[in-house]
């Protein structure tokens, strides 16, 4: 037998509701990002982000810093900023409908068989890789047994998947297992993340833009993987009371009211946002001289730095600054402004030794440099 409700239970259900949508409503109010331009100094970390927003064969970013100070904020802002991008809509990958290179294999298929693929736009995404995650649940999963039996390769997604053209944030890197941020570094230079088990293999696209964060007082990352992090920056807490009473303010308005506060911040937002879209357009066009490779050159012997790849790093990073900047060609200044980033977490240190750049015979060296001719 069916028992009837109280008469008085559609009223406490409407009162469930609203109560649950309030709930909604609030959520969304305090789920506001907080705006990137509002972000307090830190202007290495906000440098080195929007180079690789802007580049993203710079390989990444490395964030490396103490408790609170604005780490995963600087990320999501910087996420909130970034342009919608068009997708395949009923893609895995969220391939890009126009680039038949860069495409998964199922997108690739369908196109060169004459189909036109449907298309959406969505916002950039930031993909949180756990600390806890195993390999299978960055790379994927491959099912061997159907493999075997059927013949069919059937592939479950993983992180990688999930961030391709997006942003992958890995919170405290340094405690992740070395050989998934191995994973995640070769992916990230290589813009494809390839799953093999028992023989069998399957390839995806996994362009992404990889930010790692992490407190050095938790432990460091092997010299090995630090060096594959293309940038890096060492940022601590603020020291000028002024600057110091300004995070608060904002903060406090931010928390108050973010609609009114993020209304304030639109119009430096969308500066930026031109800006950024400006410096990806120009990128491609922008040439680097001879005197000013030599000069990068020059300042990798100088300073001490193992290899090459600080070398092609620091190319890029100036590259992408003169882009920043609206320049056709690099400059000193962008070579300077490039070096903190590209080195500091490749100079030869002894153990326990803090990251840091010799500014003082960093000048030394450029000015050495142009007091003599260039070879």
């Amino acid at each position: 037998m069916t028992k009837s409700l109280p008469q008085n239970n559609g009223f406490m259900l409407f009162c469930v509701l609203s109560e649950a949508k309030g709930m909604v409503i609030k959520m969304n109010k305090f789920n506001r990002i907080y705006p990137f331009s509002a972000i307090v100094g830190q202007e290495e970390m906000k440098k080195g982000l929007l180079l690789n927003a802007i580049n993203p064969k710079l390989s990444g970013v490395l964030i490396r810093g103490e408790k609170g100070t604005a780490k995963s904020t600087a990320v999501r802002a910087l996420a909130a900023l970034l342009p919608d991008i068009e997708v395949v809509a009923d893609c895995l990958y969220g391939c890009d409908p126009d680039n038949i290179t860069v495409m998964c294999s199922s997108c690739r298929g369908r196109l060169e068989a004459g189909e036109n693929l449907p298309r959406k736009k969505r916002k950039m995404k930031v993909v949180d890789l756990p600390v806890s995650a195993t390999e299978d649940r960055v790379v994927g999963t491959l099912d061997i047994e159907q493999a075997i039996k059927k013949g069919e390769k059937h592939f479950e997604p993983g992180i990688l998947a999930q961030a391709n053209r997006g942003i992958l944030y890995v919170d405290e890197v340094n405690l992740l297992d070395d050989h998934i941020v191995d994973v995640l570094l070769d992916s990230a230079a290589m813009g494809v993340n390839t799953v093999e088990r028992e023989g069998v293999s399957f390839s995806h696209p996994a362009n992404f833009m990889l930010v790692g964060t992490m407190n050095p007082e938790e432990g460091e990352l092997r010299p090995q993987l630090l060096d594959r992090f293309g940038l890096c920056v060492n940022i601590t807490g603020i020291l000028d009371p002024l600057q110091r009473v300004e995070v608060v303010r904002r903060s406090v308005l931010f928390e108050e009211d973010p609609e009114n506060f993020a209304r304030q911040w639109e119009e430096e937002e969308k500066k930026l946002r031109k800006q950024i879209a400006a410096a990806k357009e120009l990128l491609p066009a922008v040439k680097i001289k001879d005197d000013m490779l030599f000069l990068i050159a020059q300042i990798a012997i100088d300073m001490g730095v193992d290899g090459h790849r600080a070398d092609l790093v620091m190319m890029k990073a100036a590259k992408t600054m003169a882009a920043l900047n609206g320049r056709e060609e690099v400059i000193e200044e962008d070579v300077r402004r490039s070096v903190d980033l590209a080195l500091i977490h490749r100079m030869r240190r002894k153990p326990f030794q803090e990251l840091s750049i010799d500014h003082e015979k960093l000048q030394d060296v450029i000015s050495g440099f142009f007091d003599k001719e260039c070879p």
